[in-house]
């Protein structure tokens, strides 16, 4: 049930990023705050695991993302996302996380032209207009979104 209330969250972040190509600190920030307040209300990350893996989680996040950030390859607000993520799961969903945005990061590359020619015309219009207003940034958090669920598919 919790995994439902975090898999909503990231919907809302990916359409935010998809559009923007930035998520606003109220979602990235607020759920953080209201998950590391869970954790010490509660001892439980919101999907109930451990506070102490909520921890590692976090740890890991930071070691994972901090050299992209400063490198350039990420931006603020997806290491704040992937921060608020580990608050609220666990070192297992963090990872799977990662390995599964990484699996649809390949997908995409290596099926996009297919899946191109296979959109409606209108649908191509409007990416194709969106894609033109926000430059090169590419979004991260629709492969989050998809890592999620992956992950959260093997873990349960």
């Amino acid at each position: 049930m919790h995994s439902i209330v975090v898999l909503m969250w990231l919907a809302l972040c990916t359409e935010q990023d998809v559009r923007e190509r930035q998520i606003s600190n109220t979602l990235t920030l607020g759920v953080a705050a209201c998950a590391l307040a869970w954790l010490f209300a509660t001892g439980q990350s919101w999907i109930g695991a451990d506070a102490s893996e909520a921890g590692w989680a976090l740890a890991i996040v930071m070691l994972l993302t901090l050299p992209g950030y400063m490198l350039g390859r990420f931006g603020a607000g997806d290491v704040k996302l992937m921060g608020a993520l580990a608050l609220a799961t666990s070192h297992y969903y963090v990872l799977g996380t990662f390995i599964g945005a990484g699996v649809a990061v390949l997908l995409w590359l290596l099926t996009r032209r297919r899946l191109w020619s296979l959109l409606n015309p209108k649908v191509k219009k409007r990416l194709q207009t969106l894609a033109e207003q926000v430059g090169d940034k590419q979004p991260f958090a629709p492969y989050v979104l998809v890592g999620f669920l992956l992950a959260s598919v093997w873990i349960q």
